[in-house]
């Protein structure tokens, strides 16, 4: 039997270029680069928190937004808690994506209940308010007709509301009764250790075996 483990596994998705691995970096290393760099396939940090007097880590996995990598979303999703859907506030195509990119995730998650999964809508660069193009009430209009999914308006450039939305959507998924809170890693190696007898002493040494696992 799996042990359980204090993790929540955070999946960021949304359309290449709305600010995921900037939110990432801000949350967890308190840092901004106008330098843009996009993420192949998926990447993931760690963060304790304190989710109501208990200690957690957040596992945060930033996803590639290009298509092309979308076919290994089943690998990247499984054995998610939550799940923040990231649009850009100057880019009304970004905030057209979201519908898909939830339907997608619960398609691959699969999920005992669709409707009641954390998810947080997240309205990033919301610092550039001369070039907005999404307003919080259309974002909040969707949110109320997805079961009154959360809204957070963001800028992981001055910070805003940064911390409150990574913090909110972890207490979410603390409240959520889950039934398996075991953390999948896609393409992982499996660690079988047990002690072997040296021949002719009464030591035992510690032996690793590595399984490969397709996932």
């Amino acid at each position: 039997m799996a042990r359980k483990r204090p993790i929540l596994k955070i999946i960021i998705l949304g359309d290449s270029g709305v600010g995921k691995t900037s939110l990432m970096n801000q949350f967890i290393n308190k840092r901004f680069t106008n330098q843009y760099r996009a993420t192949i396939g998926a990447d993931f940090s760690t963060q304790e928190v304190t989710v109501d007097d208990k200690v957690v880590t957040l596992q945060i996995w930033d996803t590639a937004g290009q298509e092309r990598f979308q076919s290994l979303g089943k690998a990247f999703y499984r054995g998610a808690d939550c799940c923040m859907l990231v649009y850009d506030t100057t880019n009304q195509k970004t905030f057209e994506s979201i519908e898909s990119w939830k339907n997608e995730f619960l398609i691959q998650v699969e999920p005992k209940d669709p409707d009641s999964f954390p998810f947080a809508l997240i309205g990033n660069k919301v610092d550039d308010a001369v070039n907005r193009k999404v307003s919080a009430n259309k974002a909040l209009n969707w949110c109320k007709s997805n079961n009154d999914i959360p809204h957070f308006e963001t800028s992981a450039k001055t910070a805003q509301n940064v911390a409150t939305a990574f913090l909110e959507i972890a207490k979410k998924a603390v409240l959520r009764d889950t039934q398996d809170d075991e953390i999948y890693i896609p393409d992982t190696l499996l660690l079988d250790q047990r002690h072997v007898q040296q021949p002719g002493s009464n030591c035992s040494r510690g032996v690793t075996s590595v399984i490969g696992c397709d996932g």
